[in-house]
């Protein structure tokens, strides 16, 4: 026999499958406006039950409210079922409930005929206090706790993400962590908000259900006596029944699911499942134990009381506290007695911060308080570092240092001190750009990043500093700008081997056959690392890493190997970004060039195998070279240029060697660095 092919649409309708979902709702949709047979209706009516018993259920064994993401959206789906069922049921009643009790299906007739139990007013007062239980009480609470957790979600949301971007800045949590816990924070308020409009889908089927009870009884004894020419007594009975039993059939499951969502919407921040945390809480002390014991016992005494149940509870009660009070005087255990509770494991202390600001107990409102400027403006500080230079500078850690001076922060670098300054806050520094002492009221002092004279002012004197031309920073600022200039003096140490892989492996696909060729057939991963070490070392962005690694690959097809003649051929290849950096606000390069008897002098003076030429030149000659390459940069600042200096590349890294001691900020270029359209102007040469 042939096998049966279904359609494609039919094969994707399984669990878990978009197209079941989708045909479910149609189905829904459906059955408001099509009748249903009395056994579709019972199987209905016993999915609706099913469902919203194991939705309790999960809630109930809920560890945290945001592993049931879910939920606004099954509130919804499960609040439209019930309502079509009643809509449903409704139909077959009004149309059918002449017929007899079973006219409705199985289901209805047999849970009103449970509830009344043969007498009519008994059954209708009990439907009621159900009603009124889960209306007034279950589904009116659990929607004032969900709006109130909403409203105080959203509050607290920017100060939540100001706290994850404090730990970011300060190290105390990666990139990674970071970012989980933002998305975190935003599944968590987007939870509580659609918690916030699904407690009124709950509200709305609650009130939907009294008013279509009412509907059934009146209506269904109207059409049973006018039209089906029953008795009045006849008809109270059968739609009394009828209409009982299609409202517990839709109130249990809404019970049910309002239940649910109250115990979600209450379980707030508490990890655990609902009974792990109940049990752990009440149970948490042996004293209010002892006391609900004791007033059992209070209670059985009392005469007409029931004895037993009373004794039995108070005997309970009375163990649970006796355990709870021997297990707290227990000591622990022996071989846990000799570790200290919180002590980092001893591997932790040979962990090594790359960059660290520790501060005197006196600034370290900087850093914390309502608005910490610090932590704001370090993590500034690692973008634009990121933008300008290409890689991201690790964490800066920041913590306090009893044995500093209360007014006092240090700089460490990979745990060296680097520098450190003093700091009067609430005062702000105001720094003359020319040099001079501002000509303010205050206290003189050296500002600690370039050593130029200042004065800590009063916040008030703000505007008259800066009508007198003077550069006014908070001490924040004078950190940060601390930080700033260290960091780009020490750039070349801040990027390690595994931040060097870290750049190589993020590169676009484009480029990864590039890598592929290159590393490490051709050069390792660490050599990759000095030539980009090299490159900060001058200041010189590497983020453009295709173009670099391009280089490196040109020269070791040439058969370079040392890190000088890599440099060299790389520098070539970044001609336009060197000239683009050297450009002055004139928009040409000014130059000075240095004269052929010193480019003569620096050759003649390099010995050494080629791969490792060495500068062995007089100390005379070096002291001469220094003096009029002062000279020659300090007329040319004088008349508001800022030069590179022009050599040939053999000797350029020589120069730039002794350049660096006493100008680290001045470009050093050999000529095939110098772009061909790039607009260049000689102001001196040496």
């Amino acid at each position: 026999m042939g096998s049966i092919v279904l359609p494609g649409w039919l094969r994707r309708a399984q669990p878990g499958n978009d197209m079941t979902l989708a045909l479910g709702v149609g189905a829904l949709l459906v059955v408001l406006v099509v009748p249903l047979p009395t056994v579709l209706l019972d199987a209905s009516l016993a999915i609706s039950i099913t469902v919203s018993v194991l939705v309790l259920m999960v809630a109930l064994f809920l560890r945290r409210p945001l592993d049931f993401t879910s939920f606004p959206t099954l509130l919804l789906l499960t609040t439209l079922l019930r309502l079509a069922l009643n809509v449903a049921t409704t139909r077959t009643i009004l149309t059918h409930g002449h017929e007899g009790e079973g006219a409705a299906g199985h289901v209805v007739s047999a849970f009103g005929g449970f509830l009344m139990g043969g007498d009519v007013v008994v059954g209708l007062i009990v439907f009621a206090i159900l009603l009124v239980v889960n209306f007034m009480v279950i589904t009116k609470g659990s929607g004032r706790i969900a709006e109130v957790a909403a409203r105080f979600s959203l509050d607290a949301l920017p100060g939540k993400q100001m706290a994850i971007d404090a730990d970011l800045s300060a190290g105390l949590v990666t990139e990674a962590d970071a970012r989980r816990r933002r998305r975190e924070l935003e599944e968590e308020t987007g939870f509580y908000g659609a918690m916030d409009g699904a407690a009124k889908f709950v509200r709305g089927d609650a009130l939907a259900g009294l008013i279509i009870t009412g509907i059934n009884l009146i209506g269904g004894m109207a059409i049973g006596v006018a039209r089906n020419g029953m008795s009045v007594a006849e008809a109270a009975q059968t739609f009394s029944v009828l209409t009982v039993g299609d409202g517990l059939v839709s109130q249990i499951p809404s019970l049910l699911v309002s239940v649910a969502a109250g115990i979600v919407v209450t379980k707030g921040s508490t990890e655990g499942t609902a009974d792990e945390v109940m049990l752990g809480q009440l149970g948490a002390g042996a004293k209010p134990l002892g006391i609900a014991a004791g007033a059992a016992v209070m209670l059985a005494l009392l005469p007409g009381m029931p004895m037993i149940p009373f004794l039995a509870l108070a005997g309970g009660a009375g163990a649970a506290a006796w355990a709870t009070h021997k297990r707290a005087m227990a000591p622990p255990p022996a071989e846990a007695t000799p570790t200290v509770a919180g002590e980092p494991p001893i591997a932790e202390t040979l962990r090594i911060d790359m960059l660290r600001l520790e501060l005197g107990y006196g600034l370290l409102s900087l850093a914390a308080g309502d608005a910490p400027r610090l932590t704001e403006q370090i993590k500034g500080l690692r973008r634009s570092i990121a933008q300008e230079m290409g890689f991201v500078l690790p964490s800066v850690r920041i913590q306090d240092n009893l044995a500093l001076s209360p007014d006092t922060y240090a700089i460490r670098v990979k745990e060296i001190e680097a520098g450190r300054g003093r700091l009067r806050p609430p005062l702000i520094l105001a720094i003359d750009p020319t040099g001079g002492v501002p000509n303010l009221p205050g206290e003189r002092c050296q500002e600690p990043t370039f050593g130029l004279p200042a004065i800590w002012i009063e916040e008030a004197q703000r505007e008259e500093a800066l009508a007198r031309n003077c550069t006014v920073v908070d001490a924040a600022g004078v950190v940060a700008t601390h930080l700033t200039e260290l960091v780009r003096e020490n750039m070349a140490e801040l990027l390690s081997f595994a931040e060097t892989q870290k750049l190589v492996d993020e590169l676009p696909a484009e480029h990864r056959k590039l890598v592929s060729d290159l590393v490490p057939s051709q050069i390792g991963m660490g050599g990759i690392q000095r030539v980009l070490q090299a490159l900060l070392a001058e200041r010189v962005s590497i983020r453009d890493l295709p173009t670099i690694l391009e280089g490196i690959q040109e020269a070791c097809a040439a058969a370079a190997r040392s890190v000088p003649t890599i440099l060299a051929i790389v520098r070539a290849r970044l001609a336009r970004q060197l000239s683009d950096a050297a450009r002055g606000p004139q928009g040409y390069v000014p130059m000075i060039t240095l004269s052929a008897d010193w480019e003569v002098a620096f050759t003649e003076a390099l010995i050494g195998p080629p791969e490792e030429r060495q500068l062995a030149m007089a100390p005379s000659r070096l002291s001469e070279f220094m003096e009029r390459l002062r000279a020659a940069f300090d007329a040319a600042t004088a008349a508001g240029e800022q030069p590179a200096l022009i050599c040939s590349a053999p000797i350029r890294p020589h120069v730039r060697a002794i350049v660096e001691r006493f100008r680290p900020a001045t470009m050093v270029l050999a000529h095939t660095e110098i772009h061909p359209r790039a607009r260049i102007r000689t102001v001196g040469t040496l």
